[in-house]
């Protein structure tokens, strides 16, 4: 069972249902906090609250809100004022709808909070919200209050609980007009064909694998120097070859992750793309279907093929047809005759 402060107590409105609920936080931050100090001699500073007309420094039990109008006077807001606002979510989270998870734009996720049933009574109308949503393979949209605000939310299942994610409204997520690249790009077949062998190469990975390497690091930076010791220096950056152009950078990438996953250097570039390149560039032959490696392979075989008959008086090799190395043959025959009778 997760032991966790609550920082908001109320119910869920699910039509006439009414589910108390506890909400507790449902992720927790492991950065490492840093204290601001004197550079010279290392003592703390710390910051002191004055009032100014008072001038004098307040505890944090006589501070309140305040709202400061446009002509700056500061109208003073209690929590009372803010625990009885008129609206229905002020201690309530309003389901107001049931869609799709996909219809969510993850630009809208916010903070997550567990939903905890508040008490025995709460049990049952909890679980029937819970399997409810496993049935329909939906989401709840809710509206609800807190730290002086009305949100909207998003209930889902995790595990055995439900879980809610605060939702940013429609309009405070912003149009990502004007970030694309306004140049005319054309991106070919064989840089796509890279890319994807890049990305099958990299693959999947287990989230649970993945750690936050720059905390480990700082933690080993404070270990050192609170036991007097020099603290870790950075590896030496690799100093690779400039990229001329996207398809070496893709083919780099490529080789890259395959060696890192113990695999073969020499299989980290996708041949198929010289070969398209080689065909496409190839002149037409004119006779038969046969493909340009075929024909060049045919021609060097005709002309070892002639200059054998010539030496041989005609006998024919098994590699080329014999028809056509006899004619040939013949031909040679002919025109050093030829040449014979006129020196003659």
């Amino acid at each position: 069972m997760l032991h966790v402060r609550s920082i908001w107590n109320g119910a869920i409105s699910f039509g006439l249902v009414s589910i108390p609920i506890k909400l507790v936080n449902a992720t927790e931050s492991h950065s490492i906090s840093f204290r601001q100090i004197h550079t010279e001699d290392g003592g703390r500073i710390r910051y002191r609250k004055f009032c100014e007309l008072e001038d004098r420094e307040v505890t944090q039990g006589e501070i309140g809100k305040g709202y400061e109008d446009a002509d700056g006077t500061i109208i003073p807001i209690t929590e009372e004022d803010l625990s009885s606002l008129p609206i229905p979510t002020a201690k309530t989270i309003e389901i107001v709808a049931f869609v799709p998870a996909d219809r969510i734009d993850p630009l809208q996720m916010d903070a997550a909070y567990y939903l905890q049933a508040g008490g025995a009574p709460a049990a049952k109308p909890y679980t029937l919200l819970r399997e409810a949503l496993k049935r329909s393979n939906k989401v709840a949209i809710a509206k609800f209050a807190l730290r002086g605000r009305e949100r909207l939310g998003m209930l889902r299942v995790v595990g055995e609980a439900i879980a809610m994610h605060g939702l940013l409204w429609p309009d405070e997520v912003r149009a990502p007009e004007g970030l694309a690249p306004d140049a005319n790009v054309t991106v070919r077949d064989q840089e796509l064909d890279l890319a994807d062998a890049l990305m099958d190469t990299l693959g999947e990975v287990d989230l649970e694998d993945l750690h936050d390497e720059y905390r480990e690091a700082v933690e080993e930076v404070i270990a050192a120097k609170a036991a007097g010791e020099a603290p870790p220096q950075a590896p030496e950056p690799a100093t690779g070859g400039k990229v001329l152009d996207l398809m070496a950078a893709l083919e780099s990438s490529v080789r890259a992750a395959r060696e890192s996953r113990g695999e073969e250097a020499e299989h980290a570039e996708v041949k198929p793309l010289p070969q398209r390149k080689t065909a496409r560039a190839a002149p037409k032959q004119t006779g038969g279907k046969k493909s340009t490696s075929t024909a060049k392979k045919t021609a060097a075989k005709k002309t070892t093929a002639a200059k054998k008959s010539t030496a041989k008086s005609g006998q024919g090799q098994g590699t080329t047809k014999k028809t056509a190395s006899k004619s040939t043959a013949k031909k040679t025959a002919a025109k050093k005759s030829t040449s014979r009778k006129r020196s003659a």
